[in-house]
């Protein structure tokens, strides 16, 4: 007998022989793959417009250059690895799979599994939503609804409104489809309505509409800003005037850390002019990738279309394990115990701040969520001042990704909640070293 292997396997194949009984009945016949050296001449030509737009993450490239081991890195958007709750999911986990198995582990509705869809849609009701299930879709992640929203939405050209800054992955997302953005500036009470009715109205004598208003009224990404309610009301009324969707983002929502809650805008709004997105990836686990949109009917149809043509549903087995997380009460259990921790860290960043910073530095102080926002003197450029901060040993990410129009060059987002207050401390201490070296 003659096996005919590459010369990957030879080793592991004539070891095989070695052991056999009759070893002599048995030959080798190597042959040499050829190895893929060549590509398709007119690559670029096949490739979509959509394709060619597309840009990688600023964020996660930067990531690539913070994995020294001695950095202290304020660039990603990740929740504490010590408030996941690895036990209770141990015992979660082996429940679901006992009672519910064959069901977790099978293909699931595009929709979601009932049990969470109606958990959740329970937990919006008491917040004072008017929802039922079929105003809800659960995806994987809230980054698919932002996906998902421009597919049924946007054609290539169609323009929609955003903060400046904005959510780095909503304006990739939106960019992908072909949309143009048109940036808003934010005050310390979120996006401005005065300039958004400006804009509006301009565009209007232009004959122009946005298909949409993109916004995160709560502990902004990257300000860390939070919308009050009056503010909230304008942008709705000037939504309605002008007929405008607005797509309220809310992934920090219940990570409140000091003043009072404020309404969502979809509750407000309570006409369906609001979609609302979800997630559990800061508040629970981001590796479950498990979020929601809350929207009119008509639109959550079109995302379930949508979406069966991308992932036919979102995994089973997680949104199972999440329901019954839910059920037992170990979410709002757990939920307190992150809000005291990340507070604690957000207060060590902010104390480092006032303690380090040289003057002409200013910085947001959030209510809550995960990131600030620092701003350097004008003069000053945020990439210059990262090549000196890595040499520092430190990382954050450049506040020009968050803006459409490129603008914010002498800003950047810090992450409190990652590393401990103790690193948060020592960090802030390297960046303003870095800020000091560049003033010079």
């Amino acid at each position: 007998m003659v096996f005919r292997i590459s010369i990957y396997n030879f080793v592991a194949v004539k070891y095989f022989i070695s052991e056999l009984k009759q070893p002599e009945k048995f030959s080798i016949s190597i042959f040499y793959p050829t190895i893929l050296t060549t590509m398709i001449t007119d690559l670029d030509k096949i490739f979509s417009n959509s394709a060619k737009s597309m840009k990688r993450s600023a964020i996660r490239e930067l990531l690539k250059l913070t994995q020294k081991p001695n950095i202290i890195s304020f660039a990603g958007g990740l929740p504490a690895p010590e408030s996941f709750p690895i036990e209770q999911l141990k015992e979660i986990t082996a429940e679901v799979l006992e009672k519910d198995g064959t069901q977790a582990l099978q293909y699931g509705a595009t929709e979601g599994d009932n049990k969470l869809r109606q958990i959740l849609v329970d937990r919006y009701r008491k917040q004072g939503l008017d929802i039922k299930l079929e105003n809800l879709i659960i995806t994987t992640s809230s980054q698919q609804g932002l996906d998902l929203l421009p597919k049924i939405f946007i054609n290539p050209g169609d323009k929609i409104i955003c903060g400046l800054p904005s959510y780095l992955g909503a304006l990739q997302a939106f960019q992908n489809y072909g949309a143009q953005m048109v940036g808003i500036k934010l005050d310390d009470k979120g996006m401005r309505s005065d300039l958004l009715e400006q804009k509006l109205e301009e565009m209007k004598k232009n004959g122009e509409k946005p298909k949409f208003l993109y916004i995160i009224p709560d502990f902004q990404n990257p300000a860390g800003i939070t919308m009050p309610k009056s503010r909230r009301e304008e942008i709705i009324k000037i939504a309605h005037k002008y007929d405008v969707l607005i797509i309220e983002d809310s992934p920090y929502r219940e990570v409140r850390f000091e003043g009072e809650h404020q309404p969502t805008m979809f509750q407000l709004d309570n006409s369906g002019q609001v979609i609302l997105l979800g997630t559990f990836s800061k508040i629970f686990v981001p590796g479950f990738r498990v979020g929601w949109v809350i929207g009119n009917e008509a639109i959550i149809d079109k995302l379930v279309m949508a979406k069966q043509a991308t992932d036919l549903c979102t995994p089973p087995f997680v949104q199972k394990i999440s329901a019954l997380y839910l059920e037992k009460g170990y979410f709002d259990q757990n939920l307190k115990g992150i809000i005291d921790s990340y507070r604690e860290k957000r207060d060590a960043m902010l104390n480092a701040f006032r303690k380090y910073m040289p003057a002409g530095v200013s910085w947001t102080e959030p209510e809550g969520g995960l990131f600030l926002f620092l701003t350097l003197p004008e003069y000053m450029d945020a990439e210059e001042l990262f090549k000196i901060a890595i040499e520092e040993n430190v990382a954050f990410v450049l506040g020009n990704v968050f803006h459409c129009d490129g603008s914010g060059r002498n800003t950047m987002r810090l992450n409190f909640s990652y590393m401990s207050k103790e690193k948060n401390d020592e960090g802030v201490l390297r960046l303003a070293n870095a800020i000091k070296k560049l003033m010079k």
